[in-house]
């Protein structure tokens, strides 16, 4: 399934039914009072979270989504059948906002959370409703009200526990199979990751999911390289993992990275962060003045001690 984090879709809630006008009739009551039904409430949209899912491919090219309509009241006050809802399943951790006004509907981060999106119509009332002392014998009923009809935009950002951020070919996509079930695609040349990886680190009886994302250069968040598409999945991890390769001025790219993530969002280095140096089977030691962890994702050096301070971190 292509990897797809945003989606713009119409959702259409159900007409409400129209009120009936009746009136009782009846062997020996030939003048009965009235006995029009109410009509139903038509369907309403939901988006609803399911963990399960890690990509909006679905809503990108099913694009219209509706809920039923409420059904006309009848004689015998009785009402109407409300319209059936419409639950649309989407990722964790997704953004709703209206696509005219661009203002932010809602957030999904919880699985089975609802978020309302297209209201159903009212169901009008039977004229039964309208008896009165001055008014016994009301000819009239009421319409059902018209479903709420938007269009939204859906935007996903990727909720996991921790993310692996780097330089392309910093080794993230290799370390992320290394430490979780995960199969990223993996070469040895820039931006093999062309979207975010997800996998499960199983430790301790804890399951601990990481992700990577595609490698950030300098003045991403400026739309340059894969950064500023992806960027955002970094906003809902709960910790960073800083991957660097040790072979290529790690202290330099670490403040590259820093500033692109501060340039885009400042408060993300607000999280707790991890440093670690890759690919140590090229580079035997390396002068780096911060507290850092040294491995090579490709022999497997130094990862039981990565995956024991990742349990530990979580």
């Amino acid at each position: 399934m292509r990897f797809i984090d945003e989606a713009v879709i119409t959702v259409i809630a159900g007409n409400g039914g129209n009120g009936c006008i009746s009136f009782r009739r009846e062997k020996f009551v030939p003048k009965g009072g009235p006995d029009g039904g109410d009509g139903g409430n038509g369907g309403s949209v939901y988006l609803q979270g399911n963990r399960h899912l890690y990509s909006l491919y679905d809503l990108s090219y099913h694009k219209t989504y509706k809920a039923g309509r409420g059904r006309h009241g009848s004689g015998k006050n009785r009402h109407g059948r409300r319209g059936e809802d419409r639950i649309i399943e989407v990722p964790v951790g997704v953004d709703i906002f209206s696509y005219e006004s661009k203002k932010l509907i809602g957030s999904i981060l919880k699985h089975k959370e609802r978020l309302l999106v297209a209201k159903g119509g009212k169901g009008g009332r039977g004229n039964a409703r309208f008896v009165s002392s001055v008014r016994q014998v009301p000819r009239f009923a009421e319409d059902g009200q018209e479903g709420e009809r938007r269009k939204i935009k859906v935007v996903l950002k990727l909720l996991s526990d921790v993310v692996i951020v780097g330089f392309p070919n910093a080794g993230k996509s290799t370390l992320l199979s290394k430490l979780t079930n995960s199969i990223p695609r993996i070469a040895d040349y820039p931006f093999t990751t062309l979207n975010p990886n997800l996998g499960v680190l199983v430790f301790d009886d804890k399951r601990i999911v990481l992700s990577d994302i595609p490698g950030i250069i300098e003045h991403a968040h400026k739309g340059k390289g894969l950064g500023l598409r992806f960027l955002r999945h970094i906003e809902r991890a709960r910790k960073l993992i800083f991957l660097l390769a040790a072979d290529d001025n790690p202290e330099k790219n670490f403040e590259i990275l820093k500033n692109e993530i501060a340039l885009y969002n400042r408060e993300i280095l607000n999280k707790e962060y991890l440093i670690v140096l890759n690919k140590m089977d090229i580079v035997k030691t390396v002068s780096f003045p911060l507290p850092h962890l040294e491995i090579s994702a490709i022999t497997g050096y130094g990862l039981n001690k990565l995956i024991k301070r990742i349990s530990e971190w979580i």
